[in-house]
């Protein structure tokens, strides 16, 4: 099957686009960094932000393994956040200015393209979030975001963070549909893997600077993912949308 066949039949086939929020639709990092630099601009705002994300991981697994009873990734953020203010100095800061910066991730902006990239996407099908974040997180963050979503689909709903199968397989389930009629679509190639170990289609979105300038990721595609393209606006033709 040539490229062009292979494009027409995932068109043809796909009903359902899931989409990884962090890094994928939204730019954590830019997002973080700018809220640093307006409220506390003493501190190295690109090493807070990469410092925060990096305890993401490691507090997921604590909660995957049973170690910590299920948690919403809001207060994972805010267990983060209170372990790496002395760090960087910030040890004094009350308990609403906590509240408020946690509250950062629910604020985070879109990626240039996205909010053009997702509509034209829309209106040939079913677009919906697959994100560990949290449902109201996710909520507030399209609302302030205008990103627009037919449906929020979060691990909360199936509690169980990605890559646990649950996750991708639950997206399927919820609209009825085999998983090959679901693409996941995300920047990581992790969370593709997962998606693909339990038949999803997959499609991999280049976000170079998810990390910041200083920390440009490489985005050259690998196989194994049904698409590679550089941004929603480039998915979007790709799938004739």
């Amino acid at each position: 099957m040539n490229a062009d066949s292979a494009f027409q039949e995932i068109a043809r086939t796909v009903q359902v686009l899931a989409f990884d929020t962090f890094g994928t639709v939204v730019d954590w990092h830019g997002s973080i960094v700018r809220e640093m630099q307006q409220h506390h601009p003493r501190v190295d705002a690109d090493a807070f932000a990469r410092a925060w994300r990096a305890g993401y991981q490691p507090a997921m697994a604590r909660v995957m393994s049973g170690a910590q009873g299920w948690t919403l990734i809001d207060a994972l953020h805010r267990q983060i956040l209170d372990e790496i203010l002395p760090r960087f100095g910030l040890a004094h800061l009350g308990e609403e200015e906590r509240v408020h910066l946690n509250r950062v991730w629910h604020r985070l902006s879109p990626w240039p393209d996205c909010v053009a990239g997702l509509t034209r996407l829309k209106r040939r099908y079913t677009i919906t979030t697959l994100s560990n974040g949290n449902i109201g997180l996710l909520t507030h963050m399209a609302k302030r975001a205008g990103l627009p979503w037919d449906c929020i689909l979060s691990a909360e709903v199936f509690r169980a963070y990605k890559p646990d199968p649950a996750t991708y397989l639950g997206v399927a389930r919820v609209f009825e549909l085999p998983p090959q009629q679901v693409m996941l679509v995300a920047a990581h190639h992790d969370d593709l893997a997962g998606a693909r170990a339990c038949g999803l289609r997959t499609a991999y979105i280049e976000r170079p600077l998810e990390f910041g300038a200083g920390h440009a990721k490489d985005v050259s595609p690998r196989p194994g993912n049904d698409l590679h393209a550089r941004d929603l606006l480039d998915l979007a033709d790709q799938l004739g949308a």
